[in-house]
């Protein structure tokens, strides 16, 4: 019997994969069944099965795949010197989520998707658990940032990296809500207002009374 390559397993997870994101986009997890999968993906239960047994396997890879993505712009940002900054960052990040597109969905569907795998860590306690290891990695990579931000002198001293850190993220987390709810987020509109951010100095002092 001929062995099948290592390419042709990767092209099969990567069709099975492509259904089920396309199937959870369209409908919700719950609406949607593993019949609905196969159908999607055009393949029979068994070369489904081979590579993924239940809907929450398929959940848990896609969740993967996105931190995989996520974590190595943020990784390739640690490795540059001076690391390049929030606004800079985030919209790379941002660029990431905003220009998966689903086929058959429309834009904001990968957003959707996304907050559909949050929602689902509320249920499921592994991916509750994957969720947390991911964000915490997120966390320490954005604090190593935070630190070499301070030591290039856009930081002040007394600012904690890991508040920081968590704040970074959530900017992340709040622009992804807004694609999945409204579809109008603009990458230059977001970085746009993360320099105006940036840019607010301590309010200057009332004027001596005289």
């Amino acid at each position: 019997m001929a062995r099948v390559s290592q390419e042709h397993l990767d092209a099969r997870r990567r069709q099975i994969l492509d259904g089920a994101t396309r199937c959870f986009a369209r409908n919700g997890f719950h609406a949607t069944s593993m019949q609905d999968v196969l159908a999607e993906a055009g393949l029979s239960a068994g070369a489904v099965y081979r590579y993924f047994r239940s809907k929450d396997e398929l959940i848990a890879a896609i969740a993967e795949e996105t931190f995989i993505r996520i974590r190595g712009a943020f990784a390739q940002a640690a490795g540059e010197n001076p690391p390049p900054t929030p606004d800079v960052l985030i919209g790379r990040v941002m660029t990431i989520v905003l220009e998966r597109r689903i086929a058959g969905a429309e834009q904001q569907a990968f957003a959707r998707l996304i907050i559909q795998v949050w929602a689902e860590t509320l249920r499921d306690e592994a991916l509750a658990k994957a969720l947390a290891q991911g964000f915490d990695g997120m966390r320490e990579i954005w604090a190593g940032l935070v630190d070499a931000y301070r030591a290039n002198g856009l930081v002040p001293a007394d600012v904690s990296s890991e508040h920081m850190a968590r704040t970074l993220i959530a900017a992340v987390q709040g622009f992804i809500a807004q694609q999945a709810l409204f579809g109008d987020v603009e990458i230059d509109v977001l970085q746009e207002g993360l320099r105006g951010l940036m840019s607010m100095g301590a309010p200057a002092p009332p004027p001596p009374v005289r």
